[in-house]
């Protein structure tokens, strides 16, 4: 089925790219607000953060250099709450917002919305969180449910479109032929042995590839420092004397993908391979 086109409609409340802005879809009765931190306390003149409704605050993570650090969370005043937090969480440094303009979100909505979308960005998994607890979800009635579902899926799209990547998946569900048409492989020296697919994002190694046990002498110090940076995240994983990646993961590149994986230098548009054995390179050019 092919997706319908949607407009979105930003304001730039401060009249700058990196200040405040207000997002709406049309004919959707949420909208967003896009808060820098240093700009929480001068946002008490917006009615919206008087509303019941959803957050996330995003910043840095202390513990990862491959993830970035998010929080998800409720509130019934959002304004007085984001003040909370910046005296209580000092990782973040914007913060989305969303309410119903017909102020139609009440206590069990947004519970119940904070418990889902908690929920999608542990199965994602491309950001850490800062939650401690597993956000509790509220019993709300069928046609509720049906109601916030929608309501969700214009919160994912808003999330995305604005450059936040918590809960968009890395690889979208593939028939057996669709995969097989798009996995690409690199089978080499010193126990490499991997696969992934391009996406609109860059190069995602998928789960279960083996990189390189060891590097050549001349490979860059920087290409060292991301291989080591995985392993210290638990993102590739020695497991009976091969180093396998655990989950799926993205790269910038094919080159940098393969890079890592061959544990030297390299041209990811040569070395990426289907089973047909043509390289990326000619396959992108067919396209």
């Amino acid at each position: 089925m092919k997706n319908i086109g949607k407009t979105i409609k930003i304001f730039l409340v401060d009249g700058e790219p990196n200040g405040r802005m207000t997002c709406e879809l049309s004919n959707w009765t949420g909208k967003a607000l896009k808060i820098p931190r240093k700009k929480i306390k001068e946002s008490s003149d917006r009615p919206e953060l008087e509303n019941t409704g959803i957050y996330i605050l995003f910043g840095k993570s202390d513990k990862s250099e491959n993830k970035e650090l998010a929080y998800i969370g409720e509130a019934e005043g959002i304004y007085k709450r984001l003040n909370q937090h910046l005296s209580a969480k000092d990782f973040w440094n914007e913060a989305l917002v969303f309410v119903s303009k017909d102020e139609n979100l009440n206590k069990a909505h947004i519970k119940y919305l904070e418990s889902r979308l908690h929920e999608i960005a542990i199965k994602v998994n491309r950001y850490d969180l800062e939650n401690g607890n597993i956000p509790p979800r509220s019993t709300i009635s069928e046609s509720d449910q049906a109601e916030m579902e929608q309501f969700l899926e214009n919160i994912k799209l808003l999330v995305n479109a604005l450059g936040f990547k918590i809960f968009e998946e890395l690889r979208k569900d593939q028939t057996i032929e669709e995969q097989i048409k798009s996995t690409f492989y690199i089978n080499a020296a010193r126990g490499a042995n991997a696969k992934g697919q391009m996406t609109n994002e860059g190069f995602v190694v998928l789960k279960d590839s083996e990189i390189a046990t060891s590097v050549t002498n001349s490979f860059p110090k920087n290409w060292i420092n991301v291989r080591e940076s995985l392993i210290d995240d638990g993102i590739v994983t020695p497991i009976n004397n091969k180093l396998i990646f655990k989950e799926d993961y993205l790269f910038s590149s094919p080159s940098a993908a393969a890079a890592v994986v061959m544990g030297r230098s390299a041209n990811g548009l040569t070395e990426w391979k289907l089973n047909d054995g043509r390289i990326l390179k000619a396959v992108e050019s067919d396209n």
